[in-house]
């Protein structure tokens, strides 16, 4: 294993804790034995990532790795024995030479010297002396994965909210029904997400999160602009020339709208606040859009009179109409 563990991680020995983290969960999730069965090496680089890690995420191990490199760990047990008079052998090593390592940890029991126990606990997991062998590490568990869904809900629901089922296929072909509430007004696109939903955790981590992709059925009548509904409102002859009241269904009942004499195909009516009604209190406004319904077949009575009523009016319409 390389002994510099600010390189085993890709960041420069001015990093961050944020950034040693991230570090950390960008390897760890990249060479997680669990997620590469078929990498012979990914096991031990996974290790190599954890050791860098433990120790530069502990900031007073990383202040000893950055003052006296990977056998910082032998400096502690040098100063536990006594300012380096005791190591393996009788003899402090060469890089340790001459320093005086109660200028850290204190002489004797005493004193700053007191703590000394408490922080190679920290360093060893061990009780009241340095335990030989390998350190007991905190591996982080990593949250599981999430999940991605699309799903297409009724236009009436994307209006006023309500709640949907969505049916995902869990591993071991496990099928399992999920019911998505859906807020008022939601949009083409928007995401939901459910927390804890998602992928169970390869290292006992919490699991990931459901996203779904929200995507809106088209209405035979109503069309959606933000906030605003328009629906096409089809109206009879006399009913536009003479003017008339019609009821109109809306999302939030069925109301009535005054369609004044003389209205043309194309002339748009408004309907404030009945729109498209948010939870936080935004509202967006109806439109009946006034369609005139001629009759496909008329019979003789009814042939006459509109022509009766075309020559009683008398108007030359495409007058103005040039290219």
């Amino acid at each position: 294993m390389s002994d510099d563990y600010y390189k085993v991680l890709g960041v420069s020995r001015s990093a961050s804790q944020a950034e040693i983290q991230k570090a950390y969960r960008a390897l760890a999730k990249k060479y997680h034995p669990d997620l590469n069965p078929d990498d012979k090496n990914a096991k031990q680089k996974f290790q190599e990532v954890q050791t860098a890690y433990d120790v530069l995420n502990d900031p007073k191990q990383r202040e000893l790795y950055d003052k006296y490199g990977p056998n910082f760990a032998a400096a502690a047990e040098a100063a536990k024995r006594g300012g380096g008079a005791a190591w393996s052998g009788g003899q402090v090593p060469p890089e340790f030479s001459g320093f005086d390592f109660t200028q850290i940890f204190g002489g004797g029991r005493g004193g700053q010297g007191a703590d000394l126990e408490d922080l190679l606990r920290q360093f060893t997991g061990a009780g009241g002396g340095f335990e030989a062998g390998p350190r007991r590490r905190r591996r982080a568990a990593m949250p599981g994965e999430n999940i991605e869904h699309e799903l297409t809900i009724p236009f009436a629901t994307a209006v006023v909210g309500g709640e949907a089922n969505l049916r995902i296929r869990r591993p071991g072909a496990k099928t399992e029904t999920i019911s998505v509430k859906i807020p008022a007004g939601i949009d083409e696109g928007q995401t939901i997400r459910l927390r804890g939903q998602g992928a169970e955790s390869p290292t006992g981590g919490p699991p990931g999160d459901l996203l779904i992709t929200i995507h809106i059925e088209p209405h035979e009548h109503y069309t959606r602009q933000g906030l605003d509904l328009t629906v096409k409102v089809p109206v009879t002859v006399a009913e536009a020339a003479l003017g008339s009241k019609i009821d109109i269904p809306t999302p939030h009942g069925v109301i009535t709208m005054t369609v004044p004499p003389g209205t043309s195909s194309g002339k748009r009516i408004r309907a404030k606040g009945y729109g498209v009604r948010k939870k936080n209190g935004d509202r967006g406004d109806l439109y009946a859009e006034i369609q005139i319904e001629i009759p496909k077949q008329m019979d003789a009575e009814a042939t006459r009179l509109i022509r009766e009523l075309d020559q009683h009016w008398s108007q030359k319409l495409r007058e103005d109409l040039t290219f």
